[in-house]
């Protein structure tokens, strides 16, 4: 089968699960793919060798400016013109199936062109009635049309009875040993606030991924590093603790290596507010809406969370996406939570909340 992957740029969560889908894939004599990602400076990505020749657009995404998305640079840097231009170029005629993780030139493209789609991302868990915070008619809008496919196939730390797909994590390069820092990632934020914020805690050591920061460098009891994945997974896996926004992917990878987390939704932005939501309803993280130094100090006394088990093979998606049965998700759900493990705190407080939704 001859698949095109289109793959959201924006944030780095969902090329993380298209790396993993691709490693996949790469070990497959049954499965070509190709990639296109869009919403990101083409210079802006990194780590990306396991997706071979990929193509990049312009896209669509937001702007944020101080951990909120700003809706009037968001409009303004809109091109819709040449993402419609994009959109009619795109020649899907050698594909057999398109996969597309919130990427809207793919998507419209192949709908234009009657290529068969699948949408697998966390978006696509948002067009069921599931825990949601902050979102209004036209974020449900842009949930349901931003990206549109025949079939729809969400991914979220629980199916609450929907065609839900569990999170694949990727633990290679994972090394157990430990220490006592706390990693941040808050790419949203300023380099300047966060290093205010956190020079306060001279007794902390704070280990720093930002998109601004050129060269990693040492300020106070901060060590800064430009986003790059190996060095990341080194610090999450040595980490104590996790200071980051709302991401569901940057959450997942906490839950499934046991990390604390204290999150900062990007503001603005629902699917982080419902993420942070979900995952407090748990008890599976602590919330700050500003770098409250208050309630970053209270934080720093955590003890350790609980642990939910995430797998990292794919390939029983893969094998359901080739047989073509893509209407009959209920196998393919019911195969993929049973290798979930999660520990009695949080089955109870799901049911509670399957319950009440």
């Amino acid at each position: 089968m001859r698949i095109l992957f289109g793959v959201q740029g924006t944030g780095n969560g969902h090329i993380t699960r298209a790396r993993i889908m691709a490693k996949a894939m790469a070990k497959r004599s049954d499965v070509e793919v190709d990639f296109i990602f869009s919403g990101r400076d083409v210079n802006g990505y990194f780590d990306m060798e396991v997706f071979g020749e990929f193509r990049t657009f312009q896209g669509l995404s937001f702007v944020t400016k101080k951990g909120c998305v700003n809706y009037w640079q968001t409009y303004r840097a809109l091109k819709l013109s040449q993402f419609y231009q994009d959109v009619k170029s795109l020649d899907l005629a050698r594909y057999d199936l398109l996969l597309n993780d919130f990427e809207p030139i793919t998507a419209w493209a192949a709908k234009r062109q009657k290529i068969p789609s699948i949408s697998l991302s966390h978006q696509a868990a948002f067009v069921h009635p599931i825990p949601m915070q902050g979102a209004g008619l036209m974020d449900k809008i842009l949930m349901r049309y931003f990206a549109p496919a025949d079939f729809k196939l969400g991914i979220h730390w629980y199916h609450f009875g929907f065609p839900i797909l569990p999170p694949f994590i990727d633990d290679e390069h994972i090394e157990n040993v430990k220490d006592k820092s706390i990693l941040v990632y808050l790419p949203f934020e300023d380099v300047d606030d966060i290093q205010s914020a956190l020079s306060t805690f001279s007794e902390y050591d704070f280990v720093c991924f930002h998109p601004a920061i050129k060269h990693a460098h040492v300020n106070d009891n901060i060590v800064w590093h430009a986003p790059a994945k190996l060095p990341f997974k080194a610090a999450l896996a040595r980490c104590r603790g996790v200071i980051a926004n709302a991401g569901f992917e940057m959450a997942s990878e906490c839950l499934h290596f046991n990390k604390s987390m204290l999150l900062k939704p990007l503001a603005g932005q629902f699917e982080q507010a419902s993420n942070a939501n979900t995952l407090a309803d748990l008890g599976l993280c602590q919330l700050m809406q500003t770098l409250d130094l208050e309630v970053i100090e209270q934080w720093l006394q955590f003890e350790p969370s609980a642990s939910v088990q995430f797998k990292s093979d794919p390939n029983i998606l893969i094998d359901w996406i080739l047989r073509k049965k893509w209407a009959d998700t209920q196998g393919l759900c019911s195969s993929l939570w049973q290798q979930v493990t999660f520990p009695p705190s949080v089955q109870t407080s799901l049911r509670h909340i399957s319950l009440s939704g």
